[in-house]
Parts: structure tokens; sequence; C-alpha cells
């Protein structure tokens, strides 16, 4: 069980409810590095309804033989969790899809188009912090040829390109959309990547905002960045439209 459960933790009622949508967590229980249970499930999900978000799309690893996720066992994890809201009464779930780190495995699972969507086709996609994928942008042209249309995660937590902005435009260019992780503005993931975050925000190349959610230490991280009125504000003036789609 997650320390936080031991204590007290304030809530910044309704206050990120200017995203809508989380398309981008780790709440499916027991199949990735994230949730461990439907228990620790829940009670992450019922603090991102008390922030004001109003759909959740679980999007759990799909990592080789790390997080070797198929359709099948994401779908029954969802099913388990989305049984235990209903008992709630929640109505908080409305899909499911995965996070695809983008190697050489991921080839095949795209010509065999073994995965699942969020809503619109649109495929959530990664590449390790540690080197560029050497086959990215063949990926997002495969995807794009396929009918699909690719989300890079968290492109602001990227060291490689923390002094190359211009690869940020390259990626809109070649028809992706780029993610953030909404702690990334917290300075959660360090200096660098706030800074990315913030640039990418500015220069409006950011289409979704996601929370990324692992754990309690990201759940408690996210209720402080709530009570941020800059943060807020910023997240307020950006035009999340599509976010606001799914």
């Amino acid at each position: 069980m997650f320390s936080l459960f031991k204590k007290k933790t304030p809530t910044i009622t309704d206050t990120l409810a200017c995203i809508g949508a989380d398309m981008h967590n780790h709440l499916l229980p027991g199949i990735d590095d994230g949730s461990p249970d439907v228990e620790t499930s829940l009670y992450l999900m019922d603090h991102l309804m008390q922030l004001g978000y109003s759909k959740i799309y679980c999007t759990p690893h799909v990592l080789g033989e790390v997080h070797p996720n198929t359709p099948q066992t994401i779908e029954a994890a969802y099913q388990q969790l989305q049984t235990a809201a209903t008992e709630k009464g929640w109505n908080v779930l409305k899909g499911f899809s995965a996070e695809y780190m983008i190697d050489y495995d991921f080839e095949s699972i795209l010509e065999k188009e073994n995965f699942v969507p969020l809503p619109g086709k649109r495929v959530l996609i990664e590449m390790s912090f540690a080197v560029e994928s050497p086959n990215i942008r063949e990926m997002i042209f495969q995807l794009q040829t396929k009918g699909y249309e690719p989300i890079l995660a968290h492109p602001e937590r990227y060291p490689f390109y923390f002094d190359r902005f211009d690869k940020y435009e390259s990626f809109l260019d070649a028809g992706a959309d780029l993610q953030i992780n909404i702690l990334s503005l917290a300075g959660y993931y360090g200096k660098p990547s706030q800074k990315i975050a913030e640039k990418l925000l500015d220069e409006q190349f950011v289409t979704w905002v996601g929370t990324d959610l692992h754990h309690d230490r990201h759940l408690a991280a996210l209720i402080k960045l709530a009570a941020d009125k800059n943060i807020i504000k910023r997240l307020e003036r950006i035009k999340l439209l599509k976010n606001r789609s799914l």
C-alpha cells in the first residue's frame, strides 16, 4: 500500500478542470510500473476527479520483455478497474490504449496493427530517456500511412533534445502531436524539462497535457501543483481542444 494512504492529503477541488481529460497515466492495476492493485487505482482516480478531471483514458507501457502488454492484457486490467469504478458509481473511465515504446519491437506491432489506439486513431508513443529511437521518424511516417495520428509523449523529458529546440518543430512538421507531462511545469523532472515544457507551451507546440500518474509521489506533486496559481493561469491560457474532444 502506498504511503500516501496513511496520511491526510489536502485536495484543491476542480483546479485542473481546464484540462478535462487525462489521456496519459498508468492507473491500470498490476500490469506495469504504475498502480499495483485496484485499491490504489481507485484512490488515485478519486483524487484526479477531485482535481477536476472528468475523463480518464488508461495508457500502460508496452515495452518489450519489461512490460510485454498486449491489447488482451490491457483490456483485462481495464475491465477489472472499470467494474470496481462502476460499483462506486463513477463514470470517469472512458477507455484504454497504451504508451508504446518506439523500438524495433514496435515495427512488428505496427505491421500487424496489434494495438489499441486512443479515440480518433491516436497512438501515444515514447522513446528511451537515454537515446533517441533510431526509427522514430519512420514509425511516425508509417503510423500516418496507416491512418493513425501519432502523439509523442513527454518530449520535454528527452535530454538529447534540450539543446536542439528545432527538433520539436520537426516532429510537428512530420505530423506528430506533442504531449507534455503536467508535472514538468512544476519542475518535478528537473529545471531543464521545466524550461522546455514552458517554452513548448509558449510556442503553442503542445496539443496534449497528461499526468503520467504512476504512484503517490506523483499524486502529491500534482496536488501541490494544483495550488500554484501561476501554473494554473498558464494552463488556462492554452487551448487544448483535442484534449477536450476525447
